[in-house]
C-alpha cells in the first residue's frame, strides 16, 4: 500500500502542504515503467539507418546485402512507404495566418522519399532478432546519394540559397506579423531615445535524462495495436499514427509509460511511432526502438534557434513608446508536429512585464537542412524575453538611467490589471513592482559594491543583472478529469494529462485527498492510456493544475454531489440538508452521518437503490482551458576571469508569482530544474550545424550543466491567485528558463562593461567572452 512521505511537521496533506513526492519511491529504488526496460516475449529490435548527408537526393537504395545479414527480419525504405500508401506526418500546430498568405506547409515523410533534407533524416528501416544484428545490417545498406548544397540560417533567407523545397518559391515556411507597421514608425521617428539590438538565441537539444523510445505489437485475434511510448500526448499519438497507417483510431492502443523526463521533445508527430507500429504489424511480433544520444541529438526535435534585430523607443525620460522586431525562425527541414508553436509564441510574447503601448513585429519561419525545430520549455516565451530585457539594460546605459529606475517608470501597473498587451495576451493579475523589490532585497542588491571590490582585489571581474518575466502558461484547450470510487471507498483519477517529471501523482493526490476526506494511500492515479481514459489532451504549456486541476475540482464536486443525494436517502433526510466535510456527510444541525466510504459502498448496492442513482459513486469534470500569466524576476551574480573568460554564476535570487502554491516542495524542484536550463542555454549549450556543409557538429550530451555549476539559489513568493481558473494557479515550471539567460548575460556584460564590452553572444562560453575582452581592449585603445 502506498503511503504519503511527508516531513515531520506536516500535519496537513492537501494543497499548499510541502509533501514529498509518491513518485520518489518507485523511481529511486529501480522499480518505474519505463518503455526502454520492456522485454516481451519474441520481441524484436529495429535500427533506423539515418542520413549521413544534410542535402542530398536518394539515387537508389540497394537493400540485398543488409537483408541477407544475419537475424535481419524486415528492411523498410521509402519505396516500401509508397508502395503500402503509408501516410506523411503534417504539421498539426500551424499558425492561423490572413487569409491569401503565402506558405509552404510540407508534409514529412516516415522515410525519406527522393531526398534527404538534415543529417539523421530517416532513410530505412531495419528489423532484426538483436540491436546488435539491426545495427551490423543497417552498415551493409547501400543507399546511393547524389550530395546536394547545403544552408543554415545564416543563408537562408539569401536570394541564391538552396531551397530546402524544390516547390517553394523560397526558404519560408510562413511570416507572422503583428501590429501596424506605419504608426510604430512615426512613434520611432519621434523618439528622443532609440536603442538598437541584434541577437542570436542558440540551437538547443532538451536532452532529457531518458532517451524517446517505443515499444509496439500486434494482437491477431482482436485486431488491435498497442504502442507504448515515451509521448506526452498519448491521444494524439493515437491519432496521428492511427491516420498515417489507415486503421480506425480504437484499433490502435496508446501507453505513455514513466516518461524520464521531455521539455517539450516527446510529443507526438515522430515517424518511429509510425514505424514500429508498422513493422510489428508486418512482423505479428513484439517490435522495440529506443534512440541512442546520437540519434536523440540529430533527429529529436530541437528548441529556441532565432535570429532577431530589435528597437526599441523611448521619450526624453525612459518611458517606452514603442517596440520593433524583425525575427528569423529556424524551423528545419520539416515542419513538426507543433514546429508553428515557437513562432507563433516569439510574436506575442514580448512586452512581459512592462507597459509598451505598441509593437510591430515581423517572424519568419524558416527552412533550413536542420532536424525540425520544436515546443521547448517555453518556445519562443524565453527567446522574447531576453530581447526586452537586454534592450531595457541597454536602453538604460545608454541614457544615464539606473537600470532599476528604467524598470519602475515602464511597470505595469497593479491599477492597470487586467492588462492587454500588444501581442494580444491579457495579464489579469500581477504586483510587478513589489516583485522587483523583493528580489533586489533577497539578493542584496545594495551590497553588491562591497562584493564586487572583494572580487577585484582576487583579479576577477563581478557583475550584477536581473530579469523580469512574465509569460503565457495554460492553454485554451479543454481538459478532462474523471473520478471513480471503488465499492470500499478508494478512489481512482483518471487523468486527461500525462506526468513527464512534473509530480502530477501527487499534486492530484493531494487535491482528491482533501475535497473528498480520503486518506493519501486510498488515491490512486491513472494516467497515459487511451484504454483506460475517456480521453485527455496530454502535457504541455504548464497546463496540467491551470485545466488539469480545475476539472478535477469539478470532478471531485460532482462526485460529492452524488454522494449527497445518496447519503440523503440513506438518513431520510432533504438533500438540501446535508453537508460534506472531511470525508462525512452529515445532516446539518444533527450528529447524523455516514462516511464516505458507506456512501461508495451503498451506491453499488444491487437491490433497492433509486435507479435515479445509477450505478457507483463517480463524476467527471471538464474545464474549458484558460491562459495566466505566471511572473517574476531573478537577479543574478556572476564573476568572470578576465585572463580565461571563464563566467561562474555565484548566485541567483528568484521570486516569483505562480498564484496558489499546490506543493512548495515540487514548485521549489521546477524552479531549480528551470534555472538549470536557463543557465545552460546561457552559457554552455548549443546545437551547432556547419554554416558551408550543413553537417552536425554536435555530437554529444557532455555540453550540459554539471552539478559544480549550479550557484547558490535564494527564492521566494510573492502571489497573486488568477481568477481565470478555478484553483487560482498560474503554473510554475518556466520561471528559471526565461529569466536566467537575460539576467546572466546582463550581469557579465556589467561584469565586463569597463573593459569596453557592451555585447555577448550566447552562449558565452570561454572563447567567447575572451575574444569580447580583447576586442573591448583594443577598441578602448583605438579611442
Amino acid at each position: 500500500m502506498r503511503k504519503a512521505a511527508t516531513t515531520e511537521t506536516v500535519t496537513k496533506t492537501g494543497p499548499g502542504a510541502p509533501v514529498s513526492r509518491i513518485e520518489d519511491e518507485r523511481f529511486l529504488t529501480g522499480q518505474g515503467h519505463f518503455v526502454a526496460d520492456m522485454a516481451l516475449p519474441d520481441m524484436a529490435f529495429a535500427y533506423v539507418v539515418r542520413s549521413p548527408h544534410a542535402h542530398a537526393r536518394i539515387l537508389g537504395i540497394d537493400k540485398s546485402a543488409a537483408l541477407r545479414a544475419p537475424g535481419v527480419l524486415a528492411v523498410l525504405t521509402g519505396e516500401d512507404v509508397l508502395e503500402e500508401r503509408i501516410g506523411a506526418l503534417k504539421c498539426h500546430a500551424f499558425p492561423h495566418l490572413p487569409e491569401g498568405s503565402k506558405h509552404h506547409r510540407p508534409l514529412q515523410p516516415i522515410l525519406a522519399t527522393g531526398k534527404v533534407r538534415h543529417v539523421g533524416d530517416r532513410v530505412a528501416l531495419i528489423v532484426a532478432e538483436t540491436l546488435g544484428q539491426a545495427i551490423d545490417a543497417g552498415e551493409l545498406l547501400g543507399v546511393n546519394y547524389e550530395a546536394l548544397p547545403a544552408v543554415t540560417l545564416e543563408d537562408a533567407l539569401a536570394t541564391d540559397a538552396p531551397r530546402i523545397w524544390d516547390d517553394a518559391l523560397n526558404n519560408i515556411s510562413f511570416e507572422l506579423e503583428n501590429g501596424d507597421r506605419a504608426v510604430v514608425d512615426r512613434k520611432f521617428s519621434a523618439a528622443a531615445h532609440v536603442t538598437k539590438l541584434f541577437s542570436r538565441y542558440p540551437r538547443i537539444a532538451a536532452n532529457p535524462i531518458e532517451p524517446r523510445a517505443a515499444v509496439a505489437y500486434f494482437d491477431a485475434i482482436d485486431g488491435r495495436y498497442t504502442l507504448c511510448s515515451t509521448t506526452q500526448l498519448p491521444f494524439a499519438s493515437r491519432e496521428i499514427v492511427a491516420a498515417a497507417l489507415g486503421i480506425p483510431e480504437l484499433n490502435l492502443r496508446v501507453i505513455a509509460m514513466d516518461i524520464g523526463g521531455s521539455f517539450g521533445v516527446k510529443g507526438p508527430g515522430y515517424p518511429e511511432e509510425v514505424l514500429t507500429v508498422w513493422a510489428a504489424g508486418k512482423l505479428r511480433r513484439p517490435v522495440k526502438w529506443t534512440a541512442d544520444r546520437s540519434e536523440s541529438l540529430s533527429s529529436d526535435i530541437h528548441g529556441r534557434d532565432q535570429i532577431a534585430e530589435a528597437e526599441m523607443a523611448l521619450n526624453a525620460a525612459g518611458r517606452i513608446l514603442a517596440l520593433r522586431v524583425a525575427v528569423t525562425i529556424n524551423v528545419g527541414a520539416y515542419l513538426g508536429a507543433y514546429g508553428g508553436v515557437p513562432p507563433d509564441n516569439t510574436g506575442r510574447s514580448y512586452t512581459l512585464t512592462y507597459d509598451v503601448p505598441l509593437i510591430h513585429s515581423v517572424v519568419r519561419a524558416t527552412f533550413t537542412n536542420s532536424c525540425p525545430l520544436g515546443p521547448h520549455r517555453g518556445s519562443g516565451k524565453p527567446e522574447a524575453t531576453l530581447i526586452i530585457e537586454r534592450l531595457i539594460d541597454k536602453a538604460a546605459r545608454e541614457m544615464g538611467i539606473d537600470r532599476i529606475e528604467i524598470r519602475r517608470r515602464n511597470l505595469i501597473k497593479p491599477s492597470a490589471l487586467p492588462y492587454e498587451t500588444p501581442g494580444g495576451l491579457t495579464i489579469d493579475s500581477g504586483d510587478f513592482e513589489r516583485i522587483l523589490d523583493k528580489t533586489l532585497a533577497l539578493a542584496d542588491w545594495q551590497g553588491f559594491g562591497a562584493r564586487r571590490a572583494d572580487s577585484e582585489r582576487r583579479g576577477l571581474r563581478r557583475g550584477i543583472g536581473l530579469g523580469m518575466h512574465c509569460h503565457p502558461s495554460g492553454s485554451s484547450q479543454s481538459e478532462r478529469m474523471e473520478i471513480r470510487v471503488a465499492p470500499d471507498g478508494s478512489v481512482a483519477l483518471h487523468a486527461g494529462t500525462v506526468a513527464t517529471g512534473q509530480s502530477h501523482e501527487t499534486m492530484y493526490t493531494q487535491m482528491v485527498s482533501e475535497w473528498l476526506g480520503v486518506p493519501f494511500d486510498k488515491v490512486r492515479v491513472f494516467q497515459g492510456d487511451t484504454d483506460k481514459i475517456l480521453f485527455g489532451r496530454g502535457t504541455f504549456a504548464q497546463r496540467c493544475t491551470v485545466a488539469g486541476g480545475s476539472s478535477l475540482r469539478l470532478a471531485a464536486d460532482e462526485v460529492v454531489r452524488k454522494g449527497k443525494a445518496i447519503s440523503a436517502w440513506m438518513m431520510e433526510a432533504s438533500e438540501a440538508d446535508i453537508g460534506f466535510e472531511e470525508g462525512k456527510f452529515r445532516v446539518q444541525g444533527t450528529d447524523r452521518c455516514v462516511s464516505f466510504a458507506e456512501v461508495a459502498r451503498k451506491s453499488y448496492q444491487p437491490m433497492g437503490l433509486p435507479g435515479a442513482f445509477g450505478i457507483g459513486l463517480d463524476g467527471t469534470g471538464v474545464h474549458e482551458g484558460s491562459y495566466c500569466m505566471p511572473n517574476g524576476c531573478m537577479i543574478c551574480e556572476v564573476e568572470v576571469d578576465p585572463e580565461t573568460g571563464t563566467v561562474k554564476v555565484k548566485s541567483l535570487s528568484s521570486v516569483d508569482d505562480v498564484g496558489t502554491v499546490v506543493n512548495p516542495i515540487t514548485l521549489e524542484g521546477q524552479l531549480h530544474g528551470s534555472i538549470a536550463q536557463g543557465l545552460g542555454e546561457a552559457l554552455i549549450e548549443e546545437i551547432v550545424y556547419d554554416r558551408e556543409t550543413g553537417q552536425l557538429l554536435s555530437g554529444s550530451a557532455f555540453d550540459l550543466p554539471r552539478a559544480d555549476d549550479m550557484p547558490q539559489i535564494r527564492s521566494d513568493h510573492h502571489t497573486v491567485p488568477t481568477k481565470t481558473n478555478l484553483l487560482g494557479v498560474k503554473g510554475g515550471s518556466e520561471a528559471g528558463n526565461n529569466a536566467a539567460p537575460p539576467a546572466i548575460i546582463n550581469a557579465i556584460i556589467d561584469a565586463l562593461l569597463p573593459l569596453g564590452v557592451e555585447d555577448i553572444p550566447m552562449p558565452a562560453l570561454p572563447d567567447k567572452v575572451w575574444r569580447a575582452i580583447r576586442a573591448g581592449a583594443a577598441n578602448q585603445d583605438a579611442a
